[in-house]
């Protein structure tokens, strides 16, 4: 009985600690220092590449969110240690996807294949038939997704049924068209985006689903935060705006679409910035925050990316900008001194507490992403 006691007081007081930690980043001046956020990316970088983790394979989405991060770091940086462990992880995979054709968290890691490709002087160096392969028959051919057969509770009836799907398939399948100037792939892209965008999407939040056990009929039997509120997970919606940068970062300027996608974009993150906590940092529940009350990297770590992205590309205005100098240097205290990135959310598919010793590699890939385009704020 004492010991449990003493484990409790311990579990409590290191909450508190982190929660007073986070809560002082806040008091901080919100000027950055762009040599410190380097070497804290580098840091971050060098911890991860020492202590590979991964899923259920090392071409999972969890390494494809990773080296999304870690491309993203080489683009702003041009730091050839980021363009080492890209091409490194890629000869190591024989630049191949995961097996699950129908999935599209199994197509994420091309994102740094392509990245690669498109950066990479020496022809014929990287190999984009296993990620051509892999989209022809995701996108073309029949599965039973597709086909409905088997939607269960989350709503499996469509090919993009969850909204984490929105960061995995879609940037892929944009910048393989630009590499491949094939403006096909683009259109299909939107075609289904468009189902998981019907279905998903809250019109009155600005917020998404994480998948169809989340979105509200108007009964009884809604999901629903203690606080009466809808649950919209903050690591879900960094998914998709995290997903929207990417693409609009690489779409074209004329496509027939784009509109659609910048409106969501600022919809989405006028939202977010109306809701980022005090810290700099969003909770794992976006509209209940007291749910779990403490900061969380991997959903804060996109958010910040994305809208730092929209104030450096011109589609938000730089008044919010010390809003997100403040989520940097919120995320900055959650990393450790040896690199490691804490307060990372575990694996999951809706809101759930984090702690200052969770880390995943897709954590550390939402922080060099914020950092890639924290860099750049003026």
């Amino acid at each position: 009985m004492k010991k449990s006691l003493l484990t409790l007081l311990a579990a409590v007081l290191t909450l508190f600690s982190c929660s007073v930690s986070q809560n002082t980043v806040a008091q901080k001046s919100s000027d950055l220092d762009n040599t410190a956020i380097e070497k804290s990316m580098i840091k971050a970088l060098e911890w991860q590449e020492a202590h590979p983790i991964f899923a259920i394979h090392p071409t999972d989405w969890t390494a494809g969110a990773y080296y999304t991060g870690v491309a993203r770091a080489h683009k702003t940086t041009k730091n050839m240690m980021y363009m080492a462990a890209l091409k490194n992880q890629a000869v190591w995979n024989n630049w191949q996807t995961y097996k699950r054709i129908y999935h599209a968290d199994d197509v994420a890691i091309s994102y740094s294949y392509l990245y690669v490709a498109m950066n990479e002087k020496r022809r014929n160096f990287a190999d984009l038939e296993p990620t051509k392969k892999f989209l022809d028959e995701h996108l073309y051919e029949d599965n039973n997704w597709k086909s409905g057969k088997n939607p269960g509770h989350e709503g499996k009836s469509i090919l993009w049924w969850w909204c984490d799907a929105l960061f995995m398939a879609p940037p892929v399948i944009n910048l393989y068209a630009k590499q491949s100037k094939q403006p096909k792939y683009l259109d299909t892209m939107h075609k289904y985006y468009m189902e998981t965008y019907n279905r998903l999407y809250d019109k009155e939040e600005n917020l998404f689903a994480r998948d169809m056990r989340f979105v509200w009929q108007g009964t009884d039997k809604d999901n629903k935060e203690p606080n009466g509120k809808k649950i919209f997970w903050s690591r879900g919606n960094g998914w998709v705006i995290g997903g929207l940068a990417l693409l609009l970062d690489d779409m074209p300027k004329d496509y027939e679409h784009r509109d659609f996608y910048v409106n969501l974009y600022k919809e989405m993150a006028a939202k977010l910035l109306s809701i980022q906590s005090e810290d700099g940092l969003w909770r794992t529940s976006l509209l209940s925050p007291e749910s779990y009350n403490h900061g969380e990297v991997s959903g804060s770590g996109f958010h910040t990316f994305a809208i730092a992205w929209g104030i450096n590309n011109g589609l938000i205005d730089k008044k919010h900008t010390q809003a997100i100098k403040k989520a940097w240097n919120a995320l900055a205290a959650c990393q450790h001194e040896d690199g490691r990135v804490g307060w990372v959310q575990n694996i999951g598919a809706s809101p759930e507490p984090a702690s200052a010793d969770s880390w995943q590699n897709f954590g550390t890939g939402a922080f060099l992403m914020a950092g890639s385009e924290v860099l750049k704020l003026k």
